[in-house]
């Protein structure tokens, strides 16, 4: 976590470089700051150090990873991953879904309106798919 997290701070600092050389390179080309740049690449500034500042927390409360330890090999970290449904139909209607969503974007919102409740339903169904309470099915 350590690496991932000098990561991020190195690019916070390359981004806030970039910020900064976008705001005097629109100000020179045009006369006045170009707003929505400047401010697209200061909120991957805040991004990346509000990742970093996450990590970092999480990072103090639980114990070092392997790749954290000096000593660490590469078989300390395999294991089991997780689990994961090889039979499932979620998937491929929570793609089939964004894919129609985000088409509505492109020809217009009456077809992003119509894809969402789809969008709706396959999410909802993936994650209560291995529902084993009240309301399994």
């Amino acid at each position: 976590m350590r690496s991932n997290i000098v990561i991020l701070l190195v690019m916070a600092a390359y981004f806030t470089l970039a910020d900064i050389a976008y705001g005097i390179w629109t100000y020179l080309d045009m006369g006045y700051v170009e707003p929505i740049g400047t401010a697209a690449i200061g909120l991957l500034v805040i991004l990346s150090i509000f990742i970093a500042f996450y990590l970092y927390s999480g990072m103090r409360r639980s114990a070092a990873l392997p790749e954290d330890r000096l000593d660490g090999n590469i078989e300390d970290e395999s294991g089991e991953v997780g689990f994961f449904a090889p039979w499932s139909w979620w998937p491929l209607a929570i793609g089939a879904s964004a894919a129609l969503a985000f088409a509505g974007l492109a020809v217009g919102w009456w077809f992003f309106f119509i894809a969402l409740p789809f969008a709706v339903v396959a999410v909802v169904g993936f994650v209560f798919e291995h529902d084993r309470y009240a309301h399994a099915h």
